[in-house]
């Protein structure tokens, strides 16, 4: 099997600022989701990834990440929020009343 990823091409979509300040919140979201995921899965701080113990070094807070990886989750969220916004959908923060 030949596969070819082909994803919402967002090329032409730009972020107000507003929204881009969404992207940090949504990478640090996704990183504690997967680091959830991880320890509940059995998995455990270690200097560096061994599958066989289930170590893995980014299992720390988001802020303690070295920044390729932040950088990892931050352009996964922007390309997930521009693939909404390249769907036709907005995305507008609730004025709280």
């Amino acid at each position: 099997m030949k596969y070819k990823p082909e994803p919402i091409d967002t090329e032409k979509i730009s972020l107000n600022q507003e929204i881009l300040k969404l992207t940090e919140l949504l990478a640090r979201n996704a990183h504690d989701i997967w680091a959830q995921q991880r320890l509940a899965d059995g998995w455990r701080f270690g200097v560096s990834r061994d599958d066989s113990k289930k170590e893995h070094p980014c299992l720390v807070p988001y802020e303690q990440l070295p920044e390729s990886e932040k950088e990892y989750d931050r352009n996964a969220a922007m390309q997930t929020l521009k693939a909404i916004v390249a769907l036709g959908y907005r995305i507008e923060k609730r004025i709280s009343s």
